[in-house]
């Protein structure tokens, strides 16, 4: 089994955010299981690339697993940075950097979720050259 990092985010309408991470930064969504059938998500899985997140709706009894939502950051690696900025701007995205070219190499912006948590997309991916990819 590969290892690997996942981070974990709770939001006070998991549903609306799911739909806003796919239309806004293109995740994917592979799985989501609501909670009885209702609108609290017990457990979701997006996928970005080869990464992924997993994200649920907050719960009472649920805060010693997970930081305070709108509180989260990422980092996440794109190919296309310009092209997803646009896409984010059109779905309405709060842009908190504008796309830049960074000194070490990167092109980057960063936008805010409608519940706060902060996503920044970047060419530069760790031990690889920021301009090989």
């Amino acid at each position: 089994m590969p290892r690997m990092v996942i981070p974990t985010y709770r939001y006070r309408d998991a549903h609306a955010a799911i739909e806003f991470l796919e239309r806004a930064f293109g995740f994917e969504r592979v799985n989501v299981f609501p909670a009885d059938g209702g609108p609290v998500v017990d457990h979701a899985e997006l996928r970005f690339g080869d990464g992924w997140i997993m994200l649920g709706s907050v719960r009472d009894g649920g805060a010693e697993l997970s930081a305070a939502p709108g509180t989260g950051t990422a980092y996440v690696v794109a190919d296309d940075v310009d092209a997803l900025h646009q896409r984010a701007v059109a779905a309405g995205a709060d842009i908190v950097r504008e796309l830049a070219d960074m000194d070490y190499g990167s092109r980057e912006f960063a936008a805010r979720d409608p519940e706060g948590n902060v996503w920044s997309f970047g060419t530069y991916a760790p031990g690889r050259s920021a301009d090989a990819g």
